[in-house]
C-alpha cells in the first residue's frame, strides 16, 4: 500500500501550479519581462517590478508579492491566509505579500486579477493603455 502524501506537500505542489498560472499570465501583459535578482523571479515591466514570484523549484515556500493602491483591493489581499505586508519598508508602499500553500489561499484567478492591479501601478501610461485595448 502506498502511503499517503503529507497533506502540507500536496498544498506546495498545488501553490507551485498556482504560480506557475501567475507568472505566464504576468508575463502575458505589454511590456513585461522576467528577472533573477537574488536568485528568485521577478517580473518588470519598464525595469520596474510589478510581482515578486520567489522561487519556483520548491525551496522556500510559495508566494507572491504585488502592490495593491486601491483600498478595498488591499484590504481583501490582506485577509488571504498569512497575508502581511511586503518586508523591507515595501508594506508602506501598498505592497502584500501573499503565500500561496496556506489552506484557503487565493485562487490563481483572483491572484492575476492583483497581478493586473498591481501591473496597472507600476506601468507606463501607454503600455496600460495597450492592455485596455486588448479588452
Amino acid at each position: 500500500m502506498a502511503a499517503a502524501k503529507d497533506p502540507a506537500e500536496t498544498r506546495v505542489e498545488a501553490a507551485l501550479e498556482v504560480r506557475e498560472q501567475v507568472r505566464e499570465f504576468a508575463l502575458g501583459l505589454p511590456g513585461a519581462g522576467e528577472e533573477f535578482p537574488w536568485g528568485e523571479s521577478v517580473i518588470k515591466v519598464n525595469r520596474k517590478v510589478f510581482v515578486f514570484l520567489g522561487t519556483g523549484d520548491g525551496s522556500w515556500p510559495p508566494g507572491i508579492t504585488v502592490k495593491l493602491r486601491d483600498d478595498a483591493v488591499h484590504e481583501h489581499a490582506m485577509t488571504s491566509p498569512g497575508a502581511e505586508p511586503a518586508g523591507y519598508g515595501l508594506g508602506r508602499a501598498g505592497w502584500v505579500s501573499v503565500p500561496l500553500a496556506e489552506r484557503g489561499a487565493p485562487a490563481a484567478e483572483l491572484l492575476c486579477d492583483w497581478v493586473e492591479e498591481s501591473y496597472r501601478v507600476i506601468a507606463p501610461k501607454r503600455l496600460v493603455a495597450e492592455l485596455d485595448a486588448r479588452a
